[in-house]
């Protein structure tokens, strides 16, 4: 079975990689795709085939999917610019007659109306429509999102945010990473919907927590409104628009769009996933 991996420059796709080796797949059925080859130069050289994928470059993915059986689309980095270039790769994949996508879509992407669900909602329902077979991995968080804001509080003792009492579901990129090899190489798991998670649950103050055993000093959530939010960021130099936008991401997380409690992740992983402190000090490492 030959299995591309689309964005295999961007980290999680270079752990993807990683992932699938560690699991026994061969070097030479697994084809990482990036649009500068120079960034998966390693995987080369431990034996990795290469193409470049552009997610706006139909050509470019109809020569990488030739004779490729599994696909794992990671999603765009751009919100609101995504969607057409996700949906140049789910055309690709069904000219192609892959017999398994999956997807790397964001938590509750169907059932919950938020500043980053739309992208990926509309692409789940681009595969849904395409006939090709497919598994659905929800990321959540990573522990990865917070390292600028513990950085910032080993200077300030503050981490602000406008989520409230919220609860969190993070893991770290290679806990996902590790996830989606095993969907890729396992059968099974066509027509699943995963919602990929940690183990346990944290809130803000559990964040500040952790951080100030990272950093090593106190350091305290601060609890913002969402106008207090949006005021803080333009005062940062944000424009209205991106500074409402960000500011949404936390209401979101506020009404609970990151509360997830019953993961399969651990379990398809076969291993707890990383404790929120020790994936924040690798990081910061």
């Amino acid at each position: 079975m030959t299995i591309l991996i689309t964005g295999a420059s961007g980290q999680l796709g270079h752990l993807v990689v990683d992932a699938l080796l560690t699991r026994g797949a061969a070097p030479g059925t697994i084809v990482a795709g990036a649009r500068d080859l120079s960034r998966v130069a390693d995987l080369a050289d431990r034996g990795v085939r290469t193409a470049h994928v552009d997610y706006d470059d139909p050509a470019s993915l109809e020569a990488a999917l030739a004779d490729v059986e599994s696909v794992l689309l990671i999603s765009g980095s751009e919100p609101g610019a995504r969607l057409d270039g996700h949906r140049n790769v789910i055309d690709a994949a069904a000219a192609a007659g892959v017999s398994k996508l999956v997807y790397t879509s964001a938590p509750k992407a169907s059932s919950f109306d938020w500043a980053l669900g739309a992208d990926h909602r509309a692409t789940e329902q681009a595969i849904a429509a395409s006939g090709i077979p497919a598994v659905i991995v929800r990321n959540n968080w990573y522990v990865e999102n917070y390292v600028p804001d513990v950085q910032r509080s080993a200077d300030t003792g503050v981490i602000a945010a406008s989520v409230g009492d919220a609860r969190i579901s993070p893991a770290t990129r290679a806990d996902f990473a590790e996830g989606a090899a095993v969907v890729l190489l396992e059968e099974g798991h066509i027509g699943q919907v995963y919602e990929f998670a940690g183990d346990t649950p944290v809130t803000y103050d559990d964040i500040a927590a952790a951080a100030s055993e990272v950093v090593g000093r106190d350091v305290a959530y601060a609890r913002l409104t969402t106008a207090e939010h949006i005021a803080a960021l333009t005062g940062a130099g944000l424009d209205e628009g991106t500074a409402a936008f960000v500011a949404g991401i936390d209401t979101g997380i506020r009404e609970g769009v990151l509360d997830v409690s019953d993961s399969p992740l651990a379990g398809l992983i076969g291993r707890p996933t990383t404790r929120f402190a020790d994936g924040l000090r690798v990081a910061l490492a």
